[in-house]
Order: structure tokens, then C-alpha cells, then sequence
């Protein structure tokens, strides 16, 4: 795997991404992680338009011309003509592939929980929209509305708890 190939395939999975999704921004640590993951992607997208093209030619002539020791640029000459660097290749080890793997795997159980907490909210939320105190509602509602209160209520009342909840 050539390391320009895995930047053109980090940048085509980044783009489809939803980086604004709440997994990302639900845990300060990932949401770091997220952001240093994107910046160093940005950079490496930089260096690859950069080094994309070949390097142009270095003009030996014009450096024969001002450097007095003929040899020397004659060796670099040669030594550039015949050097040929071989292709940089990237191997990802298995742990580490493995250790991403799961903290991928972590943030969708995240995500998951994420999702269903929400659910719930929202249902509690509708429920406390439709069942709103006010002048008119009775202690009778409240205890039919809210039976674990009504519960607790009762409890600290015959263990003569009076102040339970305010003194400490």
C-alpha cells in the first residue's frame, strides 16, 4: 500500500463522514481524537498535492558554471542520474489495526447508548409536557402521575424523615 493511495482513500472515506454527528461530540477524549484525526488528514492531503508531481530537473550546467569544484558536481550528476530511491510502502501493524478496530466498535456501542438515552429523554420529556403542573392539578394527580415520588413521599413521612431532603 503506497502512502498517497491510503491519503486518496482517507480523504474519499472523510468525505463521506458526517463529522457534525453526535458520536464525535459526546466524549471530550473522541472529540480530540476526531479533531487531531482531521487536522492530520488535512495536512497529509497538503503533502500529497505538494509531492504529487515529480521534483524538476537540477540543472547541473548552471551549477558547473558557479561552483568551482568540477568533480564534485560531476559526481552528484552522476549519483542523481543513477539513483533510483526505492517506493515507500507502509505496513499497518496488526495491533495497532486491532486496537483502532475497537475503539471503533466503542464508539458505535457508544453511539448506541447515545441514541437510546435520547429516546428516552424525548419520551420523558412528551410526558412531562402532557402531564404539566398547575394551579388545578391535586396531590391525587401528582401521586398517580408521578407513583415513585408518591412512594418516597409516604416512606419518609412514616419514618418521620421531615427534613431528609434539605439538611444534612
Amino acid at each position: 500500500m503506497s502512502f498517497s493511495g491510503a491519503i486518496r482513500r482517507s480523504a474519499r472515506r472523510m468525505a463521506s463522514v458526517d463529522w457534525s454527528s453526535p458520536v464525535f461530540k459526546g466524549d471530550p477524549e473522541l472529540s480530540a481524537m476526531v479533531a487531531g484525526f482531521r487536522a492530520w488528514t488535512a495536512q497529509a492531503d497538503t503533502m500529497a498535492d505538494k509531492y504529487s508531481a515529480a521534483p524538476s530537473p537540477i540543472d547541473f550546467a548552471t551549477a558547473k558554471k558557479s561552483i568551482r569544484d568540477k568533480a564534485l558536481v560531476d559526481g552528484l550528476e552522476q549519483f542523481a542520474k543513477s539513483f533510483t530511491p526505492p517506493a515507500e510502502t507502509y505496513e499497518w501493524s496488526e495491533d495497532d489495526k486491532a486496537s483502532k478496530l475497537q475503539l471503533i466498535e466503542d464508539a458505535k456501542a457508544g453511539e448506541d447508548f447515545t441514541k437510546e438515552m435520547i429516546e428516552d429523554t424525548e419520551k420523558e420529556i412528551a410526558f412531562m409536557r402532557t402531564h404539566r403542573t398547575t394551579r388545578e392539578v391535586s396531590t391525587s394527580d401528582m401521586k398517580e402521575i408521578y407513583p415513585d415520588i408518591a412512594e418516597e413521599v409516604e416512606t419518609e413521612i412514616e419514618n418521620r424523615e421531615w427534613f431528609k431532603d434539605t439538611l444534612k
